[in-house]
């Protein structure tokens, strides 16, 4: 009877469990609502500033990506096509074109 955010973080909750020292998530804020990926978000930054638990995040939405990432490797098609910062890998070429896409201006 848990709605979809609350079973998200008992996912999480029952990972930490264990007194892991990395945290691998997999499309954790995959199907939540903006605020509720925020909450989540901010759950797993005092992680790992608490406690310097590393997080190894594999993720679509882009608003998690950014918020959490200090560095990012992104994959395409099992292959690395870029990696650095969050700011660097959103404005490398093969990154829009892959996945964010760009505004045409023609």
């Amino acid at each position: 009877s848990l709605t979809l955010p609350d079973r998200k973080r008992l996912e999480v909750a029952r990972s930490l469990a264990t007194d892991p020292k990395l945290l691998l998530l997999d499309e954790v804020m995959a199907g939540l609502r903006p605020t509720e990926t925020d909450r989540i978000v901010s759950i797993l930054k005092e992680l790992n500033r608490e406690s310097g638990l590393t997080i190894l995040l594999i993720e679509h939405v882009m608003r998690a990506v950014m918020a959490l990432a200090g560095r990012i490797l992104v994959l395409h098609h099992g292959a690395a096509i870029a990696q650095g910062t969050p700011e660097e890998v959103v404005r490398d070429p093969a990154v829009i074109h892959s996945y964010l896409g760009a505004e045409d201006v023609s």
